[in-house]
C-alpha cells in the first residue's frame, strides 16, 4: 500500500498523468408560409397565456446591400409542436431592405422564442432572387420593445444553423421536444454571444470576455452566403453553392438558409471548394484566410483560474462546471462566462481528476492527498458555489486517491479509489453506502473511471491492465470482463452497451450489457484514434472520443446501427484546427453543444450545436432532452 500511494504521488508530482490516465435537425416543418402553422399554448414557448407582441423594426441585407422586395414572416419557435407564423400576412422590405411589425399581434407566451424568416426579393439592379432566404433570432417575446431593431443577413443566418443546429431544418422550422425549453433558451443565448443581431455581424455584444472570438469562420460561412444572396436570380453561384451543399442521399438545397443548415450539420462537405467560393465576396471581415478543416464552430474559454482542468459537467441551466487537478473549481454560464471571477478553492479541493452533478445541480469533486492537504475526500458544491459537505469535504467510506465518480439517477454517487482498488458509495447526504472500507473485487487495481447503467451497476476501468468491472449496487456481484487496453474512459449508451476507451490501445471496445464481448480494442477509426481519454454520447447514440494525443475529436455511429463503431467524422477527425490540447474529458448539454476540457492548455472548448442534445446533469443513461 505505502508502494502503490507513493507511485501516484510521484506520478501527480511530475505530470499530473492520471489525465492522460497513464495517463439532423430536430422534427417539425416550417415552409415560410404566411399562414399560422398551428401550435400555441406550452407547446409553443410554455405558460399557456398568450402576450401582445410590441412593435419593431429591422432590416434584410446581403452583406451591406439592401433586399428590396422579400418577404418577412416572424415565428415562435415550436416546443413539442410545429413553429407558429404570428403575422397573418408577410410584410414586405422597402428599397432600404426595411421592414416594420406593428403590434397587435400574439405571441404564445412571454417566453416564446422569436425568430425571423427573410425569403426572396432583390440585390442592387439584379433581378429577384428566389435563392434568398435569411434567418435571425430575435429572442423571447417579452425581451422585445419598440426600440428593437435587427438586421437579417448572410452572418446572422450562418450564426443560426450553428446554435440552433440541433433544432433548426433545412425549411426555416425551429422545433425543440416539449422538454427542452432550456436547450432552446440556451441556444438562442448562444446565438447572440455569437453574432450581433442590431448591426448583422460578428461577434456577438455577449461573447464572454474569457472567449476567442470566431467572427472568421462565421463571416466565411456568411461570404459564401453572400455569393449566392447578392447575386441576380438564378446565378450559377447559387448552383455551385447548392451542389456543394448537398449531403450524400439527400436532395439539394434550394436557398441560402438550406445550404447553410446542410453544411452545419454535415461539416466536412466540400469544404475546399466552398471555400474558395467565399473567398470571391469580401462582404463580411474579419474572415478566414485559409480553407478551415470542416465546417464545424468552436469557442476557447481560457481562464485564469483553470490550472489543468479534468474532469466537467454540465447542470440543469445548462451551466458548465469544471475541476482543475491544481486545487480549484470554476463554473461558466451557458455561454462561457465565469460566474466566479476568482473561482473555488479551499474545502478541501485539491489534486482533483474527477466531477459530477448530482440531481439537485450540486456538484460532487474528488480530492487526492497533496502535501499539506489530507485530500481522500469529496468535496460537494450547490449550485451558488457554497460548500455543503464540511470544512474538509466528505472523508469516509474507504476513499484512498479517489479519481472518477459518477452519479445514478437516484442520487448514489459512485466513486473509485485508485490508491487501494475499492469503489465508494454515497447517499446524496454523503453518508456511506458501502460499508467503512468500500466495495472490492478481484480484478480491480489501480481503477480510474466508473460509469453507470440503467440496473445501477457501475462499470469501472483500471489504468494498467485490460479489465472492466461491474458491480452491483450492494457490492455482492461482480462481472470481470478482459476486453480492454487501459481502459480510462467508460460511457454506457442508451441500450445498456459499454463503451470503453483503450487509453493504451489507441482504440475503443465495445461489451454488451451481459459481459459479451461486442469489440475488443478493434474500434479505431481507420487507426486515427489516438490515446483515447473521454467519452461522451449523444441524444442519439452517437459516440464522440476526445484524443488525449491528437487535436481532434472522433465521432462513431452508436450501438443501435448497423455498424456501431463505424467513423462518422472524417479520417482528419472533427476539428483537427480547434487547438485542443490534452482532451481530458467530454459532456453535451441540452442544446447540442458539446464542450472539452483541455488539460494542457488551462481552457475548455466548446463546440456549437454539434453532436445531439443530451439531457443535463447526466445521471445513469444518457438521455434526449
Amino acid at each position: 500500500m505505502k508502494l502503490l500511494r507513493h507511485t501516484l504521488a510521484v506520478l501527480a508530482i511530475a505530470v499530473p498523468t492520471l489525465a492522460f490516465v497513464a495517463g439532423c435537425g430536430s422534427g417539425g416543418s416550417l415552409t415560410g408560409s404566411s399562414t399560422s402553422t398551428g401550435g400555441g399554448g406550452t407547446g409553443s414557448g410554455g405558460g399557456g397565456t398568450t402576450v401582445t407582441l410590441a412593435a419593431f423594426t429591422g432590416k434584410v441585407l446581403a452583406g451591406t446591400q439592401p433586399v428590396v422586395g422579400a418577404s418577412v414572416q416572424l415565428y415562435a419557435a415550436g416546443v413539442g409542436t410545429a413553429a407558429t407564423a404570428l403575422l397573418p400576412a408577410a410584410v414586405t422590405t422597402s428599397s432600404t431592405g426595411a421592414f416594420a411589425v406593428p403590434t397587435g399581434y400574439s405571441c404564445p407566451s412571454s417566453s416564446s422564442q422569436l425568430y425571423i424568416v427573410a425569403r426572396g426579393g432583390s440585390v442592387g439592379t439584379g433581378s429577384a432572387n428566389a435563392a434568398i432566404a435569411l434567418l435571425t433570432v430575435v429572442g423571447a417575446c417579452g425581451q422585445l420593445s419598440t426600440s428593437s431593431s435587427f438586421v437579417v443577413d448572410e452572418a446572422t443566418t450562418a450564426a443560426a444553423a450553428w446554435a440552433l443546429g440541433q433544432f433548426l431544418t433545412p425549411s426555416g422550422g425551429i422545433v425543440a421536444s416539449a422538454t427542452n425549453n432550456t436547450g432552446l433558451a440556451n441556444a438562442v443565448a448562444t446565438f447572440n454571444a455569437l453574432v450581433n443581431g442590431a448591426t448583422g455581424t460578428a461577434p456577438g455584444a455577449s461573447l464572454s470576455a474569457i472567449a476567442t472570438s470566431p467572427a472568421a469562420r462565421i463571416h466565411t460561412l456568411a461570404n459564401l452566403l453572400d455569393t449566392c444572396a447578392a447575386a441576380s436570380g438564378g446565378a450559377p453561384t447559387c448552383t455551385q453553392l447548392f451542389a456543394g451543399a448537398t449531403a450524400a442521399g439527400a436532395a439539394a438545397p434550394a436557398d441560402t438558409l438550406a445550404a447553410a443548415v446542410s453544411l452545419v450539420q454535415h461539416p466536412a462537405l466540400n469544404v475546399a471548394t466552398l471555400f474558395a467560393q467565399a473567398a470571391t465576396s469580401t462582404a463580411y471581415a474579419p474572415a478566414l484566410t485559409q480553407a478551415p478543416a470542416d465546417w464545424t464552430l468552436f469557442v476557447t474559454y481560457t481562464d485564469h483560474v483553470m490550472n489543468y482542468p479534468t474532469s466537467l459537467g454540465i447542470d440543469s441551466t445548462g451551466s458548465v462546471w469544471v475541476a482543475s487537478y491544481f486545487n480549484a473549481a470554476s463554473k461558466l454560464t451557458p455561454i462561457g462566462s465565469p460566474v466566479f471571477p476568482h473561482g473555488i478553492t479551499g474545502y478541501g479541493l485539491s489534486d482533483s481528476y474527477g466531477l459530477a452533478i448530482d440531481p439537485s445541480d450540486n456538484v460532487w469533486i474528488t480530492n487526492q492527498p497533496q502535501g499539506s492537504l489530507p485530500g481522500n475526500s469529496v468535496t460537494v458544491l450547490n449550485s451558488a458555489g457554497q460548500n455543503i459537505s464540511g470544512s474538509t469535504g466528505f472523508n469516509q467510506g474507504g476513499l484512498n486517491y479517489p479519481v472518477g465518480i459518477a452519479i445514478d439517477s437516484n442520487a448514489t454517487a459512485w466513486v473509485v479509489d485508485y490508491g487501494n482498488a475499492h469503489v465508494t458509495l454515497f447517499s446524496g447526504t454523503g453518508a456511506p453506502l458501502s460499508g467503512s472500507a468500500g466495495y472490492t473485487a478481484p480484478t480491480l487495481a489501480f481503477p480510474v473511471v466508473v460509469a453507470l447503467d440503467g440496473n445501477h451497476n457501475g462499470w469501472i476501468g483500471d489504468q494498467n491492465d485490460s479489465y472492466i468491472t461491474r458491480i452491483s449496487a450492494d457490492g455482492k456481484a461482480n462481472l470481470p470482463v478482459a476486453c480492454c487496453q487501459g481502459p480510462n474512459g467508460i460511457a454506457v449508451d442508451q441500450r445498456g452497451n459499454v463503451w470503453v476507451a483503450n487509453y493504451f490501445g489507441d482504440s475503443l471496445s465495445l461489451v454488451a450489457g451481459d459481459g459479451t464481448i461486442r469489440a475488443a480494442g478493434t474500434i479505431n477509426a481507420g487507426g486515427t484514434i489516438r490515446h483515447p481519454q473521454g467519452l461522451a454520447i449523444d441524444g442519439n447514440g452517437n459516440v464522440w472520443v476526445g484524443n488525449f494525443r491528437a487535436g481532434y475529436l472522433t465521432e462513431l455511429a452508436g450501438s443501435g446501427t448497423t455498424n456501431p463503431g463505424q467513423a462518422i467524422s472524417p479520417a482528419a477527425g472533427w476539428a483537427p484546427d480547434s487547438n485542443l490540447f490534452g482532451a481530458f474529458a467530454l459532456a453535451i448539454d441540452a442544446s447540442g453543444n458539446l464542450w472539452v476540457s483541455n488539460a494542457y492548455g488551462n481552457s475548455v472548448t466548446e463546440f456549437i450545436g454539434l453532436a445531439a442534445p443530451v439531457k443535463t446533469p447526466l445521471l445513469g443513461l444518457p438521455q434526449a432532452p
